[in-house]
Order: C-alpha cells, then structure tokens, then sequence
C-alpha cells in the first residue's frame, strides 16, 4: 500500500521482485558488436572490462582489488581474455613482477560499443536526480547485492 510520501517497504519489494529479472534480461541480451561474437564472454568479463575501459591500465591486483575477488580469479580471467586477443599484458617497467593488463588496442571501439548502450541507459536514468538521489539509489543496489552474497554464502 502507498503511503503520503511514497510506496510502502513491502510495495517497493513486490516492484523490484518483478522488475529485476526484466532488468538482467535485457541486461543480458544487450548485443555482442561482431569483433567480439566469437569470444567466450560472460557477464562477469563486465565489469572487468568497465574498469579498463573506464579508468585505464592496471595490475591484476588493482583488478582484483575493485572486482572484490581473489587476485587468482583476476588472472585467471585476465589470462583467458588475452589468450583470445581482447586484452593485453605487459611487464611493469617498474616492477617486473607486476603485470599491467589493458584492452587491446584493436578490440577497444568494439568493447567501447558493448558496453555504451548500458552507460548510456544508466545517464538517461541517473540524469533526472539529483547527486545525492543518485547516490542513493547506488547505495541501495550495492545494498542488495552485498546482502543476497550473504545469503548465498550461508546456503553454500
């Protein structure tokens, strides 16, 4: 039932119940440009190659660190997109024992593509409110995504 000021805590569930399958699958069905239809990509290369995109070059630990997994992980996933050719790895000039990974320089406009319907959608919906709304509605999502790992944590 709505209240004066907005849907009441068991209305706003039923809403995102509802809405949140809709919200993946169309997620999921957002189209792979053609330079990348043959790789093996998984919605959880995403965010790997938002932070690359977004904010450049970095180690397998910064990776790691941002994606909140194990640095194992990270190079385990690093390793089967450069073998493919998407990303890229290299010596740190310097600290040899550091890799720097990046997206290659030949797949960045199709990973670029990928990824902009789904930025683009997140400004139309984001650009109305104000920062301290967009704020929220982030603190919200990662709100949810932290409590349902916890509750897949213990049912494991």
């Amino acid at each position: 039932m709505a209240t004066e000021s907005g849907l009441s805590v068991e209305d706003g569930v039923r809403e995102l119940l509802l809405l949140m399958p809709r919200l993946v699958g169309r997620a999921k069905r957002l189209p792979v440009p053609a330079e990348l239809a043959d790789l093996s990509l998984a919605p959880r290369h995403l965010s790997l190659l938002s932070y690359l995109l977004f904010d450049g070059p970095m180690t397998i630990t910064e990776l790691a660190g941002r994606l909140k997994v194990a640095p194992t992980t990270t190079s385990l996933m690093v390793g089967d997109l450069s073998r493919q050719g998407l990303l890229d790895r290299a010596e740190d000039p310097n600290d040899r024992r550091r890799t720097i990974v990046s997206i290659n320089d030949g797949k960045r406009c199709a990973v670029d593509a990928w990824l902009a319907r789904g930025a683009q959608a997140w400004e139309r919906a984001l650009t109305p409110l104000t920062p301290a709304e967009r704020q929220l509605v982030i603190t919200t999502l990662r709100a949810y995504e932290q409590d349902v790992a916890e509750c897949c944590a213990e049912d494991s």
